[in-house]
């Protein structure tokens, strides 16, 4: 799962991550931007600051949105961006080689802090990562709408004919006519207990494996946009749902973790440096689904710089300026 590590592999994998993620590198951010409705006064002037991220579209977009908003209040920004897989960059700001990143709160929940049950409550769920990470030396900024979780979605002409909208519908189809949901999924999907087996325990489902073809991420989406798969496996904020024309199914029982992104800082570079919060606060607050998948697909279906996007982005919103 792009979002995580396996919990059961990451107390190995960290020394190795730390040694070869660059975290020791980083480029210089050199945007000419200036304050929009973020940044006034310019109240990160002589600040220092390193942003960082993971490597997928929707982090590099996220963390290019956060250091150019640092920028135009009057920091300078140390760009370490794309940092493979989830406990390098966690370690980056938990030990201070970075300040900032975009985070997502059933991430940390899960794989970081070891918990096994998600938390159905978005707010809740952002509550417990919050109160739990301060010992960390971590502090959670309150968290955006958009939620990058597991959904199943399906194309436009199996949705006029089947009529599903919820995973609920798609159960009682699975009952009525076991034939007609067949599914495209990960191989971790079909295997995580917050993946395909915990979703059919939740609604009730028993889908023949017959009916189920695991394949790889990209591969999916293609094939439910086709037909060949009823349903597929996607992430909520994928770019190709949009650009496919796909149509997710609600979790109408909240099975799903819930992955809202929030600012993740280092607790001494908040300390040391206040006003990152309330500039990059009315940035995650428009942040929701709808704004990723369109970001996401300039990047991945569009063939654009994830940094291009985020600036061009935060322009047209008005929270900076050229």
């Amino acid at each position: 799962m792009r979002r995580t590590y396996r919990a059961a592999a990451a107390a190995g994998l960290v020394a190795s991550l730390l040694a070869g993620c660059g975290l020791t590198s980083g480029s210089p951010m050199v945007d000419d931007v200036k304050p929009g409705s973020v940044g006034q006064g310019e109240p990160l002037k002589g600040a220092a600051i390193t942003v960082t991220s993971k490597e997928f579209t929707e982090q590099l977009i996220l963390g290019a949105m956060m250091g150019i908003a640092f920028k135009a209040a009057g920091a300078e920004v140390l760009d370490r961006t794309g940092i493979q897989g989830s406990i390098g960059a966690r370690e980056a700001i938990k030990n201070g080689d970075a300040d900032g990143m975009y985070e997502y709160t059933g991430t940390a929940w899960i794989t970081y802090l070891g918990h096994s049950h998600p938390i159905p409550d978005p707010q809740a769920q952002w509550q417990a990562v919050h109160d739990a990470d301060l010992k960390n030396g971590i502090t959670w900024l309150p968290p955006s709408a958009l939620n990058n979780t597991y959904a199943l979605a399906m194309n436009e002409a199996n949705f006029k004919k089947y009529g599903t909208k919820t995973l609920s519908d798609v159960a009682a189809l699975a009952k009525k006519d076991p034939k007609a949901v067949t599914l495209c999924v990960e191989s971790e999907f079909a295997n995580r207990a917050d993946g395909l087996p915990g979703m059919e325990k939740a609604y009730g489902m028993s889908i023949p494996t017959t009916n189920i073809t695991q394949m790889d991420t990209g591969i999916i989406y293609t094939q439910a946009a086709k037909g060949t798969c009823t349903f597929g496996e996607v992430f909520t904020t994928d770019g190709r749902i949009r650009a496919m024309n796909l149509k997710v199914m609600a979790d109408d029982k909240h099975f799903f973790p819930n992955y809202n992104a929030a600012p993740e800082m280092n607790t001494k570079s908040l300390e040391k440096y206040p006003a990152m919060a309330q500039v990059i606060e009315p940035i995650t607050k428009k942040l929701d689904n709808t704004v990723a998948q369109e970001l996401n697909a300039k990047v991945d279906v569009d063939g654009q710089d994830p940094h291009d996007v985020a600036k061009d982005w935060l322009v047209k919103e008005g929270f900076v300026t050229e």
